[in-house]
């Protein structure tokens, strides 16, 4: 097995979770060449996929590359393969990741995609990849990456965050393709902490277009947003700056204003008048920043800073106050130095 940072071509690659995302990897993976097992949750949907190359629930009527093969069973998807992307949800990621773990050996490569922080621990996920895993080689995969514009071959790039060279090398070489390009940056927690936190502002701007507040209010939500993520970063031992780069601010952007964002969806829909509940059933797929929002929340006080949309978005989706009252709320703050990335 090669594991260096050298190209092997034909190379058994697993993909981890059979949604969106993890399908449109696996199609550029397939098409460069590469041996791909897209694992899904059930036999029937590993079946199904396997008889057409098409992923009906998650990307219907786009066919993948030919060399995937789905299969349900885990063990089998990351025997022999030298990189493991785990693309399924933070609810579920530690119960997989432990599920698998069994099968890996240490030479192994995995790549977290998922956006998200456990709830209960406040681990990361690729944190949690060490410690469930035998495998030392861990990075993190985040950016303003719309799963159905790649799968469409729209242009699209991404950041790959390790410290693994030889992982990042890889992982740069073998997802690069005419469309989709491949970024790296050392900040692991970082890029993870952008593409968590970055869904939380999405809920906002999807109620921001939902209440018709204006382009000026987006534009306000947005650079809140950077300043309170990037003072969560400071707090949380990340470097400020990775906030200014694609898997900050450029998934910031891209999420708070795209209709096919979940997050962006679920704020919209709370927006017009649907309980949370509700919002999530219409959505139909997990919407990363209702967690994140409870999650961060949580240990705000401890950590002695102020992220006062994500507060706002708390008392709206979990204390029950009025959309309107929490709008309000949040223009009555006491006003700051318009300046304040990274600041108190």
């Amino acid at each position: 097995m090669n594991t260096s940072g050298s190209t092997e071509k034909s190379a058994k690659v697993a993909v981890i979770g059979g949604g969106s995302f993890g399908s449109a990897l696996a199609d550029i993976l397939g098409h460069n060449g590469h041996r791909v097992a897209l694992q899904f949750r059930t036999a029937e949907a590993a079946a199904a996929f396997n008889a057409s190359h098409i992923n009906a629930k998650y990307l219907p009527g786009i066919t993948l590359s030919a060399n995937i093969t789905a299969t349900a069973d885990l063990a089998e998807a990351v025997h022999g393969a030298t990189l493991v992307l785990v693309c399924v949800p933070s609810p579920w990621f530690r119960e997989t990741v432990r599920a698998m773990a069994p099968a890996l050996n240490a030479e192994q490569m995995l790549v977290s995609t998922t956006k998200g922080i456990e709830t209960g621990t406040f681990k990361l996920m690729t944190e949690i990849l060490g410690e469930e895993t035998p495998c030392t080689r861990i990075g993190a995969l985040s950016g303003p990456n719309l799963a159905k514009e790649i799968a469409a071959h729209k242009l699209s790039g991404t950041v790959i965050a390790s410290s693994d060279a030889g992982l990042v090398a890889i992982v740069q070489e073998w997802l690069s393709c005419p469309y989709f390009r491949v970024y790296s940056n050392p900040d692991v927690r970082g890029v993870e902490l952008g593409g968590v936190l970055k869904n939380v502002y999405a809920i906002a701007t999807g109620l921001a277009d939902a209440l018709e507040l204006g382009d000026n209010a987006r534009g306000l939500i947005l650079t809140r947003a950077l300043a309170e993520m990037s003072r969560f970063a400071v707090k949380s031992g990340a470097d400020p700056l990775t906030f200014l780069g694609l898997a900050g601010v450029g998934d910031l952007i891209t999420t708070c204003t795209s209709p096919q964002s979940r997050n962006f969806r679920v704020g919209r829909l709370i927006g017009q008048g649907k309980t949370l509940d509700q919002a999530v059933k219409e959505i139909g797929e997990v919407a990363e920043g209702v967690h994140t929002v409870r999650t961060v929340y949580g240990r705000l006080a401890d950590m002695s800073i102020r992220m006062r949309i994500l507060e706002g978005l708390h008392t709206l989706l979990f204390e029950g106050r009025p959309v309107r009252e929490v709008v309000g709320g949040l223009m009555s703050e006491p006003q700051m130095e318009d300046v304040e990335f990274a600041g108190k």
